[in-house]
């Protein structure tokens, strides 16, 4: 390979690799105007093993901005980033995919308490390079495990 190909090619795992934090930003900040964007456009989303939905990208941005106004505070963490890019004459092609672990806490409220509910999961993502550059085609999420604070009875804590 050429010092051009390698560039090439690390410029495109550089770029896919914003892509994942781009989508973690969008969700723990509530971005749901700009969820659609970092998808193809008929790419698709599933959150469905963790009792979410599953869609097309303009769907699951309405859906999560419903299903999120229950926490004031999210925060994923996504790591252990594993790429697969296919490769033609040696050169980066046009699709690629990633699996990555997420941890994720949540709080209800605005208090700086401890989280109210954590999850762990694995991510799966697709991705395909468009005219606008990579795009998230498909992600599937596949809860591992979760953990909830218990509930506080009233008067008695």
């Amino acid at each position: 390979m050429t010092q051009r190909v390698d560039l090439s090619n690390l410029m495109d795992r550089l770029a896919v690799d914003a892509l994942i934090t781009d989508y973690a930003n969008i969700v723990d900040d509530g971005d749901w105007a700009a969820y659609p964007g970092i998808f193809t456009p008929d790419g698709r989303a599933d959150y469905s093993s963790s009792g979410g939905e599953e869609g097309t990208a303009l769907e699951m941005a309405a859906w999560l901005e419903q299903a999120m106004q229950l926490f004031a505070m999210r925060q994923h963490l996504i790591v252990n980033r594993k790429f697969r890019f296919e490769i033609l004459d040696g050169n980066t092609g046009d699709t690629a995919s990633a699996q990555a672990d997420m941890y994720n806490p949540m709080r209800m409220s605005d208090d700086g308490g401890p989280p109210d509910l954590e999850c762990g999961a694995r991510y799966t993502f697709t991705f395909r390079r468009t005219s606008a550059g990579w795009r998230i085609s498909q992600l599937v999420v596949h809860e591992k495990w979760r953990r909830m604070k218990p509930p506080t009875r009233q008067g008695l804590d």
